[in-house]
């Protein structure tokens, strides 16, 4: 059920994705940033507000366990108890202060890594399902790639501590973490701004790393990071009203720097553009109900206070979306009714023939059961005939 799940959500955002690719642009002119790479995207549709150098590989940092956080979620039992390694009590870097042999459920070691960016907790998460960092690190590559569907990602650790060879894209960054906000429990805990910690080493209150949970009015997560090589990382989520953004910011001098850089980005798809869902009025469209599926809803990503309209363009087969200027900012192709009924009557015909296999497989099933019974009443019988002659014999 959970692979289904992945399937229909790597193909829902797939979807608008590649329907509002041409809404992409480089805006560098509107302001500068500090990082060196950056993107804004809507988090509903995937559409490019902003990108700089967006394409670049880069060193993540801490960032990276967004992965480890939504696999864990996604592919672990969160009611697990987990036995820290030695490995994991070492690790360097910001921890929890997990101790060895120390017995951790699963989903606190989510909440550590997530909250406080714990190295330990991350390291111990990897061991959970794969006993070691470096076979944790293919289950992540593996899951960016096909469950995803970033292509620029290779992960070598579960942490993001500096590996030469470990390194994303801020596009990339973006997508992963679309994906992991759609989950409840990702989006519940990266936006915790504070937890109470109690372990065998570490009795604390847990303040999550992301200032701008307490900064930029509507943050709703999610990460930050820092090692030397790869200066410091944000990746943040801000909603308001009807649109959330997602931000990825890397290689900032300074973490000041870089949250900065995160609120220029906010202010400035707020300021301009907006997610719309707007109900298309079926009746508007009576001359191609026989031909096409009409949607009920549209969702896309446009500049603010547009005036628009909806069309049909039937030499393409696409449902589009057009401002006031006569310029196409959404389109959507149509399922001609056609393919729809033949997709209809395919599954039908695999359910009859389903059904209808499940019963000419049980008809000797039955005929055996009918006879087996059919053969204990008659030694039933039998037996009740003898005891019935002695009976008369004796009297």
């Amino acid at each position: 059920m959970k692979k289904f799940y992945k399937a229909f959500l790597i193909l829902f955002t797939l979807q608008f994705s590649l329907q509002n690719l041409t809404f992409a642009m480089e805006d560098k002119d509107h302001f500068s940033l500090n990082s060196e790479a950056a993107i804004l995207i809507d988090g509903t549709t995937g559409s490019i507000l902003f990108h700089k150098e967006s394409d670049r590989l880069m060193y993540p940092a801490s960032i990276t366990k967004i992965v480890t956080g939504i696999i864990a979620i996604e592919e672990g039992n969160l009611d697990d108890i987990v036995t820290v390694s030695k490995a994991a009590r070492s690790i360097d870097g910001t921890r929890v202060y997990l101790l060895e042999g120390e017995r951790v459920p699963l989903l606190k070691l989510v909440q550590g890594l997530l909250i406080n960016s714990g190295n330990d907790a991350a390291t111990a998460v990897a061991e959970y399902f794969d006993e070691s960092e470096a076979q944790f690190a293919e289950r992540m590559n593996e899951f960016v790639s096909e469950t995803i569907g970033v292509k620029n990602t290779t992960f070598q650790n579960p942490h993001g501590l500096f590996d030469q060879k470990h390194q994303t894209t801020a596009y990339d960054m973006a997508r992963i973490t679309q994906y992991a906000m759609k989950n409840p429990l990702f989006r519940s805990i990266v936006s915790t701004k504070e937890m109470e910690w109690v372990g065998e080493g570490w009795e604390t209150t847990l303040y999550n790393h992301n200032k701008l949970l307490w900064r930029y009015e509507g943050t709703t997560g999610v990460k930050n990071g820092f090692v030397d090589q790869s200066g410091y990382t944000l990746v943040a989520s801000a909603k308001r009203g009807s649109s959330e953004w997602i931000a990825v910011t890397l290689k900032s001098d300074s973490s000041e720097l870089a949250y900065s850089d995160m609120v220029n980005l906010f202010d400035y798809g707020f300021e301009h553009y907006e997610t719309y869902s707007i109900s298309v009025d079926a009746t508007s469209f009576q001359s191609y109900k026989d031909r096409f599926v009409i949607p009920k809803t549209l969702v896309f990503t446009g500049t603010k206070d547009i005036d628009f309209k909806v069309e049909i363009d039937q030499s393409d087969g696409q449902i589009v979306v057009i401002d006031s200027a006569g310029q196409i900012i959404y389109k959507e192709k149509l399922v001609p009714i056609v393919q729809s009924l033949q997709k209809t009557t395919t599954t039908t015909d695999q359910v009859i023939k389903t059904e209808s296999e499940s019963y000419r497989t049980s008809i000797p099933k039955i005929i055996i059961l009918a006879v087996t019974t059919l053969f204990t009443l008659l030694l039933i019988r039998k037996q009740w005939i003898k005891k019935k002659r002695r009976y008369l014999s004796n009297d």
